[in-house]
């Protein structure tokens, strides 16, 4: 019998106590995580018949989905004909540097123009085209325009769109409520254990089927465009749970995110300022990307300011802008541009648009920017240029899953968006996030669902490991006079920052490991004071034990890769190596379970009639 303190979608108080001090729900299907990929798994979990609940660290509607400002990758062919799956996969494969699981990256190309139409069908308001189609923008590695947008909220309204169906569908919502470990029986999924981040009530979900869907993990780095809830809850879930994570070496470094004022530093400046025309430039007043061209994309990349200008008047017979490469090869110039001492006085480089375009035609196509530079920077970019530099933004890396599932290797579990890895390989292309979330939310959503009512009996939580659980999540509070959890994640943010940033070095990596290990130490030795109720650095104590696990895997593997490939850059390891280009590390949780071991594995071996677009 399901039994409940408070009311899942509004959090108030209800009667009746919970059983042995513990709230207890039973659901077929539990999503962890209300982004765009969570609510699209739990909206198709519910049409598949299995009642639903999603669980999110934050309120509805604040998920990090919001940031994503710029567009839906789908190859809907509005503006150019030309363009369809076959085109939008290549362009995939090749900004991933072929380290894509090819099946996703081929399901996520074919179905996406069926999953923004069922958007615009439950009531998006997309941008329209004068033909009265869904408007497409241009966005780096995508050879045609291809994003459909809603100026430059496009999360935004994605977000609306599927939470007004989700609470329409009458699906249980838990907000504010943190899940700190997942349950099994037998060696599958049975449950998960989670808690109120108002009062600190504990409260079990038993599910035979889980959805991971919590992000990304770049509260790590010190300067990220990230929001407080991305700690790699997911990544640090999954390994614990058994299952694998894969590609976590790369990481993405968006290249335009706000570097003044200090208080916004790392504050995402979205794609389409260089989608709509906008150009960077260095303290000389130089269009320097011209100088950073990879021969990969040379033939297919303006080498003049001529030829670039005019690719916005005829896309389709000219060359692209260099400005318009993929994220990780413009970050890594304007990490060159800085160091070469021709940065801004902030320690970026320009981003104009002001001189491109009209007042009109920006303040039109991109609000949120003309509104965050205004009050944020006091700089208005209808006017002025503005000073970007590099963002941890995306994590590529995450719970390796089946292409057409979306389940891990542990029975009952699945992953989408940014907590799963192999669709976006090596360096993901902008707007491919957000169809990423709605392609494949639905198909773990079908899977899970299909999972739980296909089970003969369903798995039971032991009150052994509900009580390990709350063991450990109390265990900040039995130490007396320890460390204080914001000075560590300082001290973390600052090393990631550092040592596993944008550039990487071997003797750098090596110098991160042994200081996550001893940050592990510290974090045995931390305390928090208080008492449950309304207390941030007992959050932030469970959070630190997932950052740290998540930090370690992505060091580590950045060590073992030695090569240089999409967003793993290795300073001595320059280039590509063909032989690292034909597998994954894969992290797996250690023997003792205090950190993680990686292993070689092949890539899966694209079919001959896919291999063609890439003669």
């Amino acid at each position: 019998m399901t039994t409940s303190e408070r009311h899942p979608m509004t959090g108030n108080e209800m009667s009746g106590a919970a059983e042995g001090g513990i709230e207890r729900h039973t659901y077929d299907v539990v999503v962890i995580g209300a982004g765009g990929s969570g609510l699209r798994a739990a909206i198709a979990a519910h049409e598949a018949g299995a009642n639903v609940a999603i669980v999110c660290k934050s309120l509805l509607g604040k998920a990090h989905t919001v940031m994503a400002e710029g567009g839906c990758a789908a190859a809907m062919g509005n503006l150019y004909p030309d363009d369809n799956w076959q085109v939008h996969f290549r362009d995939t494969m090749r900004g991933g540097k072929m380290l894509n699981n090819w099946r996703m990256a081929q399901l996520h190309a074919q179905e996406a123009p069926d999953r923004v139409m069922e958007l615009e069908d439950w009531g998006a308001l997309f941008d329209r085209t004068p033909d009265g189609l869904i408007s497409q923008r241009d966005f780096g590695g995508h050879r045609y325009a291809r994003l459909a947008h809603i100026g430059d909220r496009t999360g935004l309204e994605m977000i609306r769109t599927l939470q007004q169906r989700a609470v329409a569908l009458g699906i249980d919502v838990y907000m504010e409520c943190t899940v700190t470990d997942l349950l099994k029986s037998d060696g599958a999924i049975a449950g998960a254990f989670a808690y109120w981040r108002e009062t600190g009530r504990f409260i079990v979900f038993e599910a035979p089927s889980i959805v991971l869907a919590t992000g990304g993990f770049g509260k790590a780095w010190k300067v990220t465009s990230n929001s407080w809830e991305y700690t790699g809850d997911g990544h640090a879930l999954a390994l614990r749970a058994g299952a694998t994570l894969i590609n976590m070496e790369c990481v993405q470094f968006h290249p335009t995110g706000m570097v003044w004022p200090p208080s916004v530093k790392g504050l995402l400046v979205t794609e389409s300022v260089r989608g709509d025309g906008g150009i960077l430039k260095n303290s000389e007043g130089r269009r320097f990307m011209f100088d950073h061209i990879p021969e990969y994309f040379r033939s297919e990349t303006a080498d003049s300011e001529e030829e670039a200008d005019r690719w916005y008047d005829d896309k389709k017979n000219n060359r692209r802008p260099p400005e318009l490469l993929p994220r990780d090869e413009v970050a890594r110039a304007i990490n060159a541009e800085v160091k070469a001492g021709r940065g801004t006085p902030h320690g970026g480089v320009y981003l104009d648009i002001a001189s491109r375009r009209t007042p009109e035609f920006i303040k039109k196509r991109l609000p949120s920017m003309y509104h965050q530079f205004k009050e944020l920077a006091d700089v208005d970019i209808t006017a002025e240029p503005m000073e970007i530099g590099p963002t941890c933004h995306y994590a590529m890396g995450g719970v390796e899953v089946d292409p057409d599932t979306e389940v891990s290797v542990v029975p009952g579990l699945y992953a989408v968006g940014e907590c799963s890895g192999g669709m976006h390989g090596s360096n993901r292309l902008g707007g491919n996030s957000l169809s990423d979330l709605i392609v494949f939310g639905k198909r773990a959503g079908d899977a899970a669902a299909a999972y739980a009512s296909g089970l003969g009996s369903r798995p039971t939580v032991s009150d052994g490991d509900v009580a390990a659980a709350q063991q450990g999540a109390l265990a900040p509070f039995e130490v007396d006079g320890g460390e204080n959890p914001y000075t560590i994640q300082q001290d973390l943010q600052q090393t990631m920052n550092d040592l596993v940033g944008i550039i990487r070095e071997g003797s750098e990596l090596e110098e991160a490991i042994v200081r996550i290990d001893q940050f592990k130490e510290r974090v045995g030795r931390m305390s928090v004071e208080g008492h449950r109720q309304y207390n941030p650095g007992w959050h932030l104590a469970i959070d630190l034990r997932n950052m740290l696990l998540v930090s370690e895997a992505v060091a580590k593997a950045a060590l073992a890769r030695q090569e240089s490939r999409g967003g793993h850059t290795r300073n001595d390891f320059p280039g590509p190596d063909p032989e690292w280009g034909t597998k994954n590390l894969v992290v797996r949780l250690n023997a003792d379970g205090t950190g993680v071991d990686l292993t070689e594995q092949a890539l899966p071996e694209m079919p001959d009639d896919l291999k063609k677009f890439f003669d």
